[in-house]
């Protein structure tokens, strides 16, 4: 393995980690639309807290997506073949959840308003729950040959495992998103999202306990690599309580960050358990590797260059673009 593609591995993972951070509160907001916000009012202001963002975050994932075909181009083969209705069912989400918040906003009719508005609710959680699903799947062992080709079952994407992965990444969505409406908006809203995360911590707290039982019976990941693996796990539990404690204390900020970087924790505890293997087989001789799944060194090198001269102007724009929609918003009551 060369130093190009750990560094490659790496950057990846990181794309992942921005991707879930900024649009796993986007997903959370979105599942909020119908079952939070009680009038149309109170949902144009939850829709309006992430309307300057949520398309520029899903860029992340458009990104890392191209990274891994630049390259990992066996890795893409791979996961995108074998997981094609997945990822089919997971467009498909993020399509309805897109078009849905400019379709309701030119509705003339309640019925098509209330339409679009269950639209971007459902896509949201759809998505947020079958990337959950996808990842620990992808995790716990597929059904790859020699060839690296995919032959997989139903059983193979939709087992316990795969279920309580998508419920978990569904619910730290979910508690992201509320802590995002915290920071944005003032009055009614803010309260009621800190009550709902009140409840909502000690069912993820749970969630995140039967998670790890399950990856210890499903994964090599506690075989293979028992201490940082133990060390992910526990940094998880740890910012997960942050978080609730910011909740109790109502301190903004702190719960937000710890939701955030629950969900980077997530992210981190993947691609640890996979080094040195970009996916897991149940035949562990026919796991695809770094070393022989990445592009051309000239490749590689080609692609460092690029990248780090257009990252530093990409972060400005998304760190410029944040500062400028920063204001908090007010609950509809308030306004008035």
């Amino acid at each position: 393995m060369t130093n190009l593609q750990l560094l490659w591995f790496i950057l990846i993972g990181v794309l992942f980690s921005g991707f879930f951070f900024l649009e796993g509160f986007d997903f959370g907001v979105g599942m909020l639309i119908k079952s939070f916000a009680r009038d149309d009012a109170e949902r144009d202001v939850v829709i309006r807290t992430i309307g300057p963002h949520w398309d520029g975050n899903e860029v992340w994932l458009i990104t890392a997506g191209g990274a891994m075909f630049a390259s990992f181009p066996m890795w893409y083969a791979t996961l995108f073949s074998g997981f094609y209705l997945v990822l089919f069912l997971i467009l498909a989400a993020l399509i309805f959840r897109g078009v849905s918040f400019e379709f309701r906003a030119n509705m003339r009719t309640q019925t098509w308003k209330t339409f679009w508005e269950w639209a971007g609710t459902i896509g949201s959680g759809c998505a947020a729950f079958l990337f959950g699903m996808l990842f620990t799947a992808m995790i716990k062992g597929m059904p790859i040959d020699q060839n690296g080709d995919m032959t997989a079952h139903f059983t193979d994407y939709v087992n316990l495992f795969s279920i309580v992965g998508g419920v978990a990444v569904t619910v730290l969505c979910l508690v992201h998103g509320l802590n995002f409406i915290r920071l944005k908006t003032e009055g009614g809203l803010r309260d009621r999202a800190r009550a709902w995360n009140k409840i909502l911590y000690p069912v993820l707290f749970a969630g995140e306990v039967v998670f790890a039982i399950l990856l210890f019976v499903y994964t090599d990941f506690f075989q293979k690599k028992p201490l940082s693996t133990t060390v992910i796990v526990a940094f998880l539990v740890v910012v997960t309580a942050l978080a609730y404690w910011g909740v109790l204390g109502n301190h903004e900020w702190l719960s937000f960050v710890g939701s955030g970087l629950s969900l980077i924790g997530v992210v981190v505890l993947i691609f640890n358990g996979l080094f040195p293997r970009v996916m897991v087989a149940n035949n562990p001789a026919y796991s695809l590797l770094i070393k022989n799944s990445s592009n051309s060194p000239y490749t590689l090198h080609l692609m460092t260059i690029l990248t780090f001269s257009i990252l530093p102007i990409v972060l400005v724009y998304f760190i410029w673009s944040y500062w400028v929609f920063y204001k908090r918003l007010a609950s509809p009551k308030q306004s008035a």
